[in-house]
């Protein structure tokens, strides 16, 4: 099933990202916990939307629950199982194939403290 998961638009993500934390609710419930950033909060429509195209049979990230003429919206895959198909889509297109290369890359970035470095380290001397 993993492999049949496709990537999400950024706004996609936003709306699972909600869905993911609050495991279940209505329109206006991934609207009340829509993260705070610079931007406005979408439409109720727009999010409306993308909810629709999430619950497509080529998309398969969320189902419902009809309470009479609303729906109860749910995730079906976990934020686990797409981070595993996000990361092995950009090792395979972006690092062609190579973890270790993405990892460099990554350890590399001046972006990561040392408490990073030091947690990823403890992470592969598990491995």
């Amino acid at each position: 099933m993993a492999s049949q998961i496709k990537l999400l638009t950024p706004l996609e993500l936003k709306v699972m990202r909600v869905l993911w934390k609050i495991q279940k609710g209505f329109i206006k419930d991934i609207l009340k916990y829509w993260p705070a950033s610079n931007e406005e909060k979408p439409a109720y429509n727009t999010v409306s939307t993308i909810v629709r195209i999430l619950q497509k049979e080529d998309k398969g990230f969320i189902g419902h629950k009809a309470h009479g003429r609303t729906h109860e919206y749910y995730p079906i895959i976990t934020e686990e199982e797409y981070q595993r198909v996000f990361i092995d889509n950009a090792v395979d297109k972006v690092f062609s194939g190579s973890a270790a290369s993405m990892l460099s890359t990554l350890v590399s970035n001046e972006n990561m403290s040392e408490a990073e470095i030091s947690e990823l380290k403890a992470i592969i001397g598990k491995l």
